[in-house]
């Protein structure tokens, strides 16, 4: 094997799809949805103000954000020198590695200006932070020309800004997808398809260090001892360097870490699903099968798996073509009332 194999052995090497794309584009949101695939549309935010303040330097930037500072409180999470930035667990797995505590969001953002040039300084984070709820008027001057609104009975998108100095967040999946809106300073998304779970070694269900459950792999240096099968995860995976002004797309529950690559870093990102807002979260269903599938025998997980697939996962007339309109109950196309009367009946089932 040349050291340059071995070098890249269990490392993610393949580049995310690049478009280069004329600033203030309408995002074709239908495209995205269809390719299911990670792509950079490279340059779309490049004349926001926010960018264009972030070119000038850190110290503008700040000042910008803070010229929109409701004076609500946020969440700052704070990680000592030996973390390197990465928000993660201690040793066992059942603590954090850094802590958080709510903070007036211009003292946070003085004190990363403060930390910049220093040797090995602590890592400040404020994440996934809702953006017109204390940033009131940042979005109407910094936004996608997105047409999903929620007009047509969706759940209009979930607008949140991340800010903080170089850090990292470990690899996790998220229920939306996602379009990430890099602004100030650089960063790398390592993104793995959802089919990869098994080779990402997930973490405990809770705690998590963000909400949702993490890799325990480190992609920037991976344990192929301890981690054998994430080789397999690294074949499958593929990197996005973005620059200020690049927009990333990603489908729901694909995997990524993330990695803020600068003295000071800003983003924007917008999470949306296609599905109607009356449905509810599959994670509620994963959890409930935790208590009700998991345990039992396996010849009865492979019939209820054929159960799934026919009523859940097959196509909608494929379990009830076969019925009178008027006898499909609970297999009809789904709307809002059909939602709360079926939510209702599983209330019920589960306060036994």
């Amino acid at each position: 094997m040349s050291q340059a194999a071995a070098t890249n052995l269990g490392r993610v090497t393949r580049r995310t799809r690049v478009v280069e794309t004329a600033p203030g584009s309408v995002v074709d949101v239908d495209g995205l949805l269809a390719a299911q695939t990670p792509v950079i549309l490279r340059g779309l935010a490049r004349d926001w103000p926010l960018a264009r303040a972030g070119r000038s330097g850190p110290h503008d930037a700040v000042a910008y954000l803070k010229g929109f500072d409701a004076g609500r409180p946020v969440v700052g999470y704070t990680g000592a020198p030996e973390i390197g930035g990465r928000y993660f667990y201690q040793d066992d797995l059942q603590t954090l590695n850094f802590d958080a505590q709510r903070v007036p969001l211009g003292t946070y953002l003085d004190f990363a200006l403060t930390l910049i040039g220093a040797d090995r300084p602590p890592s400040v984070y404020v994440g996934s932070t809702d953006l017109d709820a204390y940033l009131p008027g940042l979005g109407q001057e910094n936004h996608l020309v997105f047409p999903v609104s929620g007009d047509d009975g969706r759940d209009p998108p979930v607008v949140s800004i991340w800010m903080g100095n170089r850090t990292t967040a470990a690899t996790h999946f998220d229920m939306s997808n996602n379009l990430a809106c890099c602004l100030v300073g650089r960063r790398r998304f390592t993104l793995f398809p959802p089919d990869q779970i098994e080779n990402l070694y997930p973490g405990p269900l809770e705690p998590t260090p963000g909400g949702q459950v993490v890799s325990l792999v480190d992609p920037s240096a991976p344990d192929l001892d301890r981690f054998p099968r994430f080789a397999l995860a690294a074949e499958a995976g593929e990197v996005a360097e973005l620059e200020p002004g690049d927009v990333l797309f990603y489908p729901a529950l694909w995997w990524h870490n993330v990695e803020a690559l600068d003295d000071f870093n800003a983003m924007i990102n917008y999470w949306w699903n296609a599905a109607p807002a009356f449905m509810d979260t599959p994670m509620t269903t994963l959890t409930h099968g935790l208590l009700s599938l998991r345990g039992r025998p396996e010849a009865e997980k492979a019939a209820w798996k054929s159960l799934f697939d026919f009523y859940v996962f097959g196509e909608p007339d494929k379990a009830s073509g076969h019925l009178p309109e008027a006898a499909r109950g609970d297999l009809a196309p789904l709307d809002e009332r059909a939602a709360r009367r079926l939510r209702a009946r599983v209330l019920q089932k589960l306060n036994r």
